[in-house]
């Protein structure tokens, strides 16, 4: 199975790089795949890679529905 999650953009760093936040945990992520990408998106995470942007509603919907397992 696998798992994609939505993160915030934190920091955007060298060449296609982000670190990002997750639950108080920050990552450096490649947001290579993803046109346009801000300090303050929101974007899905899978293996280390940002596959594509949401906003911010639809984040928190998500980020609350696994709160909730």
């Amino acid at each position: 199975m696998c798992l994609a999650v939505p993160v915030r953009v934190e920091e955007l760093i060298g060449d296609d790089q982000a670190v990002v936040e997750l639950g108080g945990v920050k990552k450096h992520i490649s947001v290579a795949l993803v046109e346009d990408v801000q300090v303050g998106d929101y974007v899905i995470l899978h293996v280390g890679y940002a596959l594509s942007k949401l906003s911010e509603e639809e984040a928190r919907k998500t980020l609350e529905l696994f709160r909730q397992i």
